[in-house]
């Protein structure tokens, strides 16, 4: 089958399409036919070789951790009923950019008739991350709310949900288009957080912030952070623009910040499960839209990491195969 692998860290012509042995279901597992593999702007800074503590991935290795797609076969053990049904499941260590993935079929969740394959994908880990969120954070009619990377793939879900929570919602993004994108999704006021200045705005029309989404990081994150009143919640969960703009410890407390790292968010498989699918159910009713920008066929996933890292990409990159 093929597959896509990184045999050494570098720039995103390392992504190399390749061929490798079928996969077969052992037993307990199920074999999933890929028609879409997420891809996630971490596994672009993996690729570089900046993952860090975080994510101390080593090569040769597969990148991509998640995909959706169609049971093919069952192993041994496996109620045979799970052929022909759509799912969406996380493949971890086998990789993601591939045809065809061997998982444990506790692993899998059935994607709902009313929800698409490309949609499916799109939450496999940014709709875990966004209901996991609100479950932490006490997000209250009439509070006033910043999110940064508003058009990302996380950022979209984000806007959303705060929307329906009765929030008032500012979104922050790059560029005319995404901002666009933000006011589609239901955002009260969308900065471009690369003009000088959009601080300024955003005090303005709020007077002050109660919760900041933090998907940013850097001096964005820096920035949003002291737009917070006294006693509101700060999420530090993105890294696009920097590294993770976890506040000083000590002015946090002083102000009664409650802070949220990217540990909060790094659920364990059950609470995993719980959150896509919650999200899967939000899809399904019509409550939460993933924003998909842009899909690549599996041998341009090189290009759909550039897409990436030059910021032209809008909402959820995905690969179809």
């Amino acid at each position: 089958m093929r597959v896509i692998e990184v045999a050494a860290f570098g720039g995103p012509e390392v992504l190399t399409l390749t061929e490798a042995p079928e996969p077969a279901p052992r037993p307990g597992e199920v074999l999933v036919e890929v028609s879409v593999a997420d891809v996630l702007w971490v596994e672009t800074a993996i690729r570089r070789g900046a993952g860090g503590d975080h994510f101390p991935v080593v090569p040769p290795y597969r990148p991509g951790v998640g995909v959706a797609g169609t049971v093919g076969a069952v192993g041994e053990g496996v109620d045979p009923a799970w052929v022909g049904r759509r799912v969406v499941t996380r493949t971890d260590e086998r990789g993601g950019y591939l045809e065809r993935a061997a998982v444990p079929v506790d692993d899998v969740l059935p994607v709902p008739d009313e929800v698409t394959l490309p949609d499916a994908a799109a939450l496999l880990h940014d709709g875990v991350t966004a209901m996991g969120l609100l479950d932490l954070v006490p997000l209250r009619a009439d509070d006033r709310v910043l999110i940064t990377a508003a058009a990302g793939g996380l950022g979209a879900l984000l806007v959303q949900q705060a929307r329906a929570a009765g929030a008032y919602v500012v979104a922050a993004a790059r560029g005319a288009a995404k901002r666009a994108a933000a006011y589609r999704l239901g955002a009260d006021l969308a900065v471009d957080y690369a003009e000088p200045g959009w601080t300024g705005l955003v005090r303005a029309a709020t007077g002050g912030l109660d919760v900041v989404l933090d998907g940013a990081g850097g001096g964005y994150g820096r920035a949003a952070f002291d737009l917070l009143r006294d006693g509101g919640w700060f999420s530090a969960h993105g890294t696009p623009a920097g590294a993770f703009a976890v506040p000083d410890a000590d002015t946090a407390r002083a102000r009664s910040i409650n802070v949220l790292s990217i540990a909060d968010v790094q659920f364990d498989p059950e609470r995993r499960r719980r959150y896509l699918r919650a999200a899967l159910d939000a899809a399904a009713a019509g409550r939460l839209r993933p924003l998909i920008g842009q899909t690549f066929p599996l041998h341009q996933a090189a290009e759909a990491h550039r897409a990436i890292e030059d910021r032209s990409a809008v909402g959820k990159t995905l690969l179809t195969v």
